[in-house]
């Protein structure tokens, strides 16, 4: 494994998973919404966006952690795994709802306070669907390795079990 992918759902776990296997595997993890978020949670424009992508894909080892589903296929293409963060959504709204109201970020005092509105709920509820769509995509790209977690005590043991491979 040297190029991988970790998506799911908003509040899946998706920056503390990639934390933990970039420390057993070493390699470079970026956390996509670094690289995507303007101050402010402003979106930058798809064409920007799109290239920023490609040169993150270029390099020869990397974790990107992030779901962004106008370019995972992109992304995709040049991963050799990804791993599919596949939690039940009323654990990933709880997550969420805590990480904006307590502003859990890493990134929360360049970017601001995280927002949660009816818009990101209802995407956070309604992601299984999307995942649904993402995953059949996802396997039928040549080449490309997916493994699907469902929780978190099935993620530590992969992690695991990564350790002592």
């Amino acid at each position: 494994m040297q190029r991988v992918l970790v998506i799911g759902s908003p509040g899946a776990g998706k920056s503390t998973f990639s934390q933990r296997f970039a420390a057993r595997t070493g390699l470079p993890l970026t956390h996509l919404d670094d690289e995507y978020w303007l101050p402010g949670w402003v979106r930058p424009q798809q064409t920007v966006w799109e290239a920023r992508i490609r040169e993150l894909i270029a390099a020869e080892r990397w974790i990107l952690d992030g779901n962004y589903t106008s370019t995972v296929l992109l992304r995709a293409s040049r991963a050799d795994t990804v791993i599919v963060l596949a939690y039940p959504r009323l654990l990933c709204l709880f997550r969420a709802v805590r990480r904006a109201l307590f502003n859990q970020r890493a990134d929360a005092k360049a970017l601001g306070r995280e927002p949660l509105d009816l818009e990101f709920l209802r995407f956070i509820w309604t992601f299984p669907e999307v995942q649904r769509r993402q995953l059949a995509e996802l396997k039928s790209v040549a080449g490309l390795t997916v493994v699907q977690l469902t929780s978190d005590a099935q993620a530590q043991a992969w992690l695991a079990q990564m350790l002592s491979a």
